[in-house]
């Protein structure tokens, strides 16, 4: 058995269905997690007419009923996965505003689901791995925490709170044998609309990288299939920054 089983949360669009592709493109067994079980089982769909292995579970990451039922579906249709994307995330749809406008309720729901979940899925999936005494945790956090992004003080702490978790997690996973990495995508542009980046804010985004470009989905892929690999075994507790040298760490 040379294949893997790899949940991606947050499958069902953007990042996390080319995220999805990738594994199935290198023979893994992937389960595509969305809160839109329509989105993500298109993917799975597009995944097994490519001649690959998917399954698409519904899945909110900030319910923890909803993470043990999809630990269940897993089990029973793949097995125990040996890797686990945190890439779930509450960001496409928020508006920038001063920090002092956002709401409690906006704030709560943001770190609900890009903390939170991360956490509760973690959780829920890393015992199996600890039996298995081996395992590949990626957190997907965001180039915003290196830069202060304004006007997003929610999304850059809750992307900011998941470095410290991956580190936290990697001393406590590690003498398991599991690993725990993170990295931080710079501006990314998918099929997912965002209404604060018009054509024009896209091309000034370019011109802060020194390639001189914004970020694709397979810019991001390679980074994530070597965090869930075999080459990086000897790596945990690390964040890699992936944002074409808008900043330098």
């Amino acid at each position: 058995m040379n294949y893997r089983v790899a949940i991606i949360t947050g499958a069902g669009r953007g990042l996390g269905r080319a995220y999805a592709r990738a594994f199935a493109e290198r023979g893994d067994r992937v389960v595509v997690a969305d809160i839109d079980l329509d989105s993500a089982g298109a993917v799975r769909d597009d995944i097994r007419q490519a001649g690959g292995e998917a399954m698409a579970i519904h899945l909110d990451v900030a319910d923890p009923d909803s993470v043990d039922a999809a630990v269940e579906l897993v089990e029973d249709e793949f097995g125990s996965p040996t890797v686990l994307i945190n890439n779930a995330a509450k960001f496409a749809n928020l508006q920038m505003r001063p920090f002092g406008e956002i709401s409690l309720d906006e704030w709560n729901s943001v770190l609900s689901v890009n903390v939170t979940g991360a956490f509760l899925c973690t959780r829920a999936f890393a015992p199996a791995m600890i039996e298995k005494r081996h395992g590949k945790i990626v957190n997907v956090s965001s180039s915003t925490v290196w830069i202060g992004r304004p006007g997003y003080l929610h999304y850059v702490t809750s992307k900011s709170a998941l470095i410290g978790m991956t580190r936290a997690l990697a001393s406590e996973l590690g003498p398991h044998g599991v690993m725990v990495n993170a990295f931080t995508p710079g501006a990314t542009r998918t099929e997912v609309e965002r209404s604060t980046m018009s054509e024009q804010r896209w091309a000034e985004v370019a011109t802060q990288t020194a390639l001189g470009r914004y970020g694709t989905p397979e810019d991001m892929v390679g980074v994530v299939l070597f965090l869930a690999s075999p080459e990086s075994d000897f790596m945990t507790g690390q964040v890699m920054n992936i944002d074409g040298g808008r900043s330098f760490r």
